[in-house]
């Protein structure tokens, strides 16, 4: 049972916790008229205390479509958090108003921390460079669409591998299934931290290579997770101006790549994929932003126990 639980990290949800999420997303996107009084009388807390634009209209269209209703802040500037507001006391309040609460920051550990304070279950709508759990949910629930599996696959990450949270969940999340291999392509500097390498690949024996080249494993590919050099992480500008243009997918790139590979990406996108990538019917992206929304849905039903 996953009602009342929190969502900080996606191992803390096991393979089959995960799956039944999932599930009732393909149901929800298969009937969804079926779905769409799950969730009267019930309100949905949105704590943003970063930009977000997919991430946020998600979270609210999920809850909508639920028959729910959305209250919350968009950035802190609207919010006591400018009177210097602590996090025990935001979600203490917040909490008393609200029946789930989706949470970002860009703190590492912030949602974590705010879970010790809350009443109510807490989804992390991602915390500085380190999880981003429901747009992990997002990209297996892509992936099995689009593939008709999550095992059995060899997956490029290709960029910012470093900062990107998005990619640290998904490695967390995807190597729990068997025969998943990684193939990890980013300059020296945005290499994926080392407690990931270690901890999670290394120490588990899951296969996985790191190059600088995306033209060297292209053919071998079946998943391309295409990521943006994050500016907002960088602390000396110079760094971020020398590598923003590392990677860029295009027609040429695409063509030694496999007829059915899926290209994905958790977007904002700036000029890491090309405008004329979007009509190869390989561009999963956009339909990856609609599951988004769908497996958000499937969750908030989950953590309030209606579904």
């Amino acid at each position: 049972m996953l009602k009342g639980r929190h969502l900080i990290d996606p191992k803390d949800f096991s393979i089959e916790e995960l799956e039944s999420i999932l599930e009732l997303a393909e149901e929800i996107i298969n009937n969804q008229g079926d779905f769409k009084n799950l969730c009267d009388e019930k309100i949905l807390g949105t704590l943003f205390y970063e930009p977000s634009t997919r991430t946020r209209f998600s979270f609210e269209a999920a809850m909508i479509r639920l028959g729910g209703r959305v209250i919350g802040f968009a950035e802190p500037g609207s919010s006591s958090v400018m009177k210097g507001e602590s996090i025990p006391d935001t979600i203490r309040t917040v909490a008393s108003y609200v029946d789930i609460i989706a949470m970002r920051h860009p703190k590492e550990g912030a949602p974590k921390y705010a879970s010790y304070y809350s009443s109510v279950p807490i989804i992390n709508a991602g915390d500085g460079g380190h999880q981003h759990p429901t747009q992990t949910l997002t990209d297996l629930l892509t992936i099995k669409e689009v593939k008709g599996r999550l095992s059995n696959l060899t997956i490029g990450l290709c960029g910012d591998l470093k900062f990107g949270r998005t990619v640290h969940s998904l490695i967390k999340a995807m190597s729990r299934y068997e025969g998943v291999k990684f193939v990890l392509i980013s300059p020296n500097e945005l290499q994926i931290p080392e407690y990931i390498r270690t901890e999670v690949l290394t120490n588990k024996g899951i296969p996985f290579m790191e190059i600088e080249r995306l033209e060297e494993v292209m053919d071998s590919l079946d998943i391309l997770y295409m990521t943006r050099v994050q500016k907002e992480r960088f602390f000396n500008e110079a760094d971020y101006i020398r590598l923003k243009d590392s990677y860029i997918l295009d027609r040429d790139k695409l063509k030694l790549a496999k007829d059915d590979l899926s290209i994905l990406h958790p977007f904002p996108r700036v000029n890491e994929i090309s405008y004329e990538i979007d009509e190869d019917p390989r561009a999963c992206y956009f339909d990856q932003l609609k599951y988004g929304m769908y497996v958000r849905m499937a969750l908030i039903a989950k953590l309030l126990g209606v579904a």
